[in-house]
């Protein structure tokens, strides 16, 4: 059958770049383009494109049309047209014109990279001489910590990334929002595969590598062996006539320490680093969770302008006026500019690790921008979660279904006490799934285990998995009655292998946790030589001296350690029960 020849009519292409989603059908199409469902069919068949106008059209079709009407397009994915818009409302091309303007050196904003256990914290400890690693489980860092110091009258921004693999995602997102990587190798270990990992992080973000050489001073160190794994990654040190910097250090005796820092600098005059000081603060979450006494908090690095104590913010779908900004040292702080990390508090949710931070013009656009973006992201979600309810094993039942020959989905439920590390749990658990064994993430949070937690546990016949969070008594007696499962971990690696070996069916509980008693702290006395003393109400049970104790507000972990001294009034006493002091 003859087609009639397809000329596109004379009519008027509206102005400037027109954005258009990805896989959009005919019908959806052809009005963006001021042309009909038709036009687009007959066309795309001439050039051999069998083609319904329902159906979903590949990126080269689109730009076919679109190159035969003389249209100037950008493609975005399903979703991110909106985002367009909502950009234009908070004015950021605006920022991204000032920028050019009134641009003045900045602080450069360095990341620590390298394999687990290679010494990246100890190095920022002995850098800002504090004292990070002793708070980490596990002994391994499971958030990014962004610090601030200065060497020579000039500021200089850590950013620390954890190590694990399972924190890709975290790591990718710091040399992102970076200037200079410092990668950390151990002169004893050598080059690793999250050493490498790092290495590929760091040229996706196009930024200079300076490798530290720790641990030299161990007695099994080999840092000529380091620098030839490093040669055959293409970092060739200056000492064999390459252009990477290499400083020799050992973070845990203080060698090499200012050498470091001073090629740093050096390396950050070279890249001469700028940024507009004035107007208004944009940025990136580094981090972010839900404070029981502070509501949402999020780490930020300002990148471009002054953030201010009252400005409107928006990070992701939450935003609120800024209601205080402290600093790396928990000083309270009236404003923050370029290069500079602050937690903010004010915000109406918890932002996610990740998203872009932009202050708007003014309180009603910020809250629009960020209504529209919950209604995009619950969309979103709707369909994730609705899929899981319904069908779906517990942990225990999997490897009975799979020598029964079916096909399982483990539906979970993940809490955690920071985006990052929910982001990091999520994307390490979709990794162990299988053919056998699907995973379905009913619902993903941040913040204590709650009752609604194990309702929708019930409803969607799914195992709760809490990453340093625990539930209270309430809380866990309704999913013991409702025999709904809830396990905790505070370190990765441990989590990682329960599921997996549930996915084989090796799981056996080695220890089970029981909670011999509760307290409630009323007040906390100071006492000289000995510190902190907490004057507590047993509310249930019996507390004993030498049990093992954690301090939870509102279900999040702040403290863990041992009972040292128990007393009832001024006797030593060896347990107290319930309702006593």
């Amino acid at each position: 059958m003859d087609l009639p020849s397809y000329t596109p009519d004379n009519s008027p292409v509206p102005d400037g770049i027109i954005v258009i989603e990805r896989a959009s059908t005919p019908q959806e199409l052809g009005p963006r383009l001021n042309r009909t469902a038709a036009d687009v069919v007959r066309f795309l068949m001439q050039q051999g494109e069998m083609v319904t106008a329902t159906q979903s059209l590949s990126d080269d079709m689109i730009e076919l049309f679109v190159a035969e009407i003389g249209a100037e397009i950008r493609l975005v994915n399903p979703g991110e047209e909106q985002e367009v818009e909502l950009q234009k409302v908070l004015g950021v091309a605006e920022l991204d014109d000032e920028e050019e303007e009134g641009a003045t050196t900045r602080a450069p904003v360095i990341t620590v990279m390298g394999h687990v256990d290679h010494g990246k914290t100890k190095l920022l400890d002995r850098i800002r001489d504090a004292n990070v690693v002793a708070g980490e489980a596990g002994g391994i860092t499971q958030h990014i910590g962004a610090y601030q110091v200065v060497k020579g009258g000039r500021p200089i921004t850590f950013i620390d990334t954890p190590g694990h693999e399972a924190f890709t995602a975290m790591r990718a997102r710091g040399a992102d929002a970076t200037d200079i990587v410092v990668l950390v190798v151990a002169a004893d270990d050598g080059v690793m595969p999250q050493t490498v990992e790092a290495i590929d992080h760091a040229r996706a973000a196009d930024v200079p590598i300076v490798v530290a050489v720790n641990k030299i001073d161990r007695d099994n160190a080999d840092p000529d062996k380091v620098l030839a794994q490093l040669a055959d990654r293409g970092l060739v040190p200056e000492s064999w006539g390459g252009d990477t910097i290499v400083c020799q250090i050992s973070a845990l005796q203080g060698i090499g320490i200012d050498e470091l820092l001073e090629n740093l600098l050096v390396v950050a005059e070279l890249e001469d680093l700028r940024a507009n000081p004035d107007g208004r603060a944009k940025g990136v979450v580094l981090e972010a969770k839900l404070d029981a006494g502070r509501g949402p908090v999020a780490t930020v690095l300002v990148q471009r302008g002054t953030l201010k104590v009252g400005d409107p913010l928006v990070a992701g779908p939450a935003w609120g006026r800024v209601r205080a900004l402290i600093n790396d040292k928990g000083e309270q702080v009236k404003q923050a500019g370029p290069s500079a990390p602050v937690q903010v508090l004010g915000l109406s949710d918890v932002a996610t690790a990740g998203d872009d931070f932009v202050v708007a013009r003014d309180e009603r656009s910020a809250a629009k921008v960020s209504e529209q973006r919950e209604h995009y992201r619950r969309l979103a979600s709707i369909s994730g979660s609705a899929s899981a309810l319904g069908g779906g094993a517990k942990l225990e039942d999997i490897f009975s279904q799979i020598q029964a020959g079916e096909a399982a989905t483990l539906n979970l439920i993940i809490k955690a006490d920071v985006t990052g590390s929910l982001e990091a749990v999520t994307a390490s658990l979709k990794k162990l799934e299988r053919d056998e064994v699907k995973l379905s993430f009913v619902r993903e949070g941040v913040g204590g285990i709650l009752k609604s937690d194990i309702e929708l546990a019930m409803a969607s016949n799914a195992t709760i998995i809490g990453f340093n969070v625990r539930p209270d008594r309430q809380v866990r007696d309704f999913a013991a009655a409702e025999d709904v499962e809830i396990r905790t971990y505070e370190v990765i690696y441990h989590l990682l292998e329960d599921i997996e070996n549930a996915m084989v069916g090796m799981l056996a509980p080695e220890f089970e946790e029981v909670v011999t008693g509760e307290a409630e702290v009323r007040e906390i006395f100071s006492v000289p030589r000995v510190g902190k003393i907490a004057g507590c109400y047993v509310t249930n049970g019996q507390i004993t001296r030498g049990s093992k104790v954690r301090f939870l507000r509102e279900g999040t972990i702040i403290w863990k350690g041992a009972i040292q001294s128990l007393r009832r009034f001024k006797d030593d006493v060896r347990e107290v029960n319930t309702g006593f002091e």
